[in-house]
């Protein structure tokens, strides 16, 4: 039961912090009105930058750039360089995010995986305790082990939270 013995997870966010960081995602939010949601079909369909286009995408603007006679009207080089401007502003931001949320889910997983280790443990234990007849072990150990007798038996009974 080596968790037992070493918890590198021993605290909880205060409600003021959990408050602090629901404002500062609010305020992302806020700052980026534009920020928009895609279908998952928008998605898989429309065309991605990479290292390779993007290089294409800035001759290309360069070119409309130093070309404009040859533009059509109703071509807007203005606006391609504003998208562009826009993917590499939100480049930065999103790297950041991702650091941020790679943490986030590490640190819950690391305080899932203790609290459950630990549970099992204490399952373990109760079941030594209800073998040696401790008083009151028995119904702490039958209600805890239904949690794996309704999933072997497919019955649903049993929480599975």
């Amino acid at each position: 039961m080596p968790n037992l013995n070493f918890n590198r997870m021993n605290v909880t966010a205060t409600s003021e912090q959990v408050n602090a960081v629901k404002a500062a995602l609010q305020a992302i939010n806020t700052n980026l009105p534009f920020l928009t949601g895609l279908t998952p079909e928008e998605r898989s369909t429309l065309p991605s930058i990479n290292v390779n286009n993007k290089v294409f995408t800035e001759d290309a603007i360069n070119a409309g750039l130093n070309n404009a006679s040859l533009i059509p009207s109703y071509v807007s080089v203005a606006n391609m360089q504003s998208d562009l401007t826009l993917f590499h502003q939100l480049d930065e931001l999103i790297l950041l995010t991702k650091q941020t949320l790679e943490k986030l889910e590490d640190t819950q997983l690391l305080a899932g995986s203790e609290a459950y280790t630990s549970a099992l443990a204490l399952y373990r234990l109760f079941g030594s305790a209800a073998e040696a007849a401790v008083p009151g072990a028995d119904s702490i150990y039958a209600q805890l082990k239904e949690r794996f007798t309704s999933n072997l038996s497919g019955s649903g009974s049993g929480s599975n939270s």
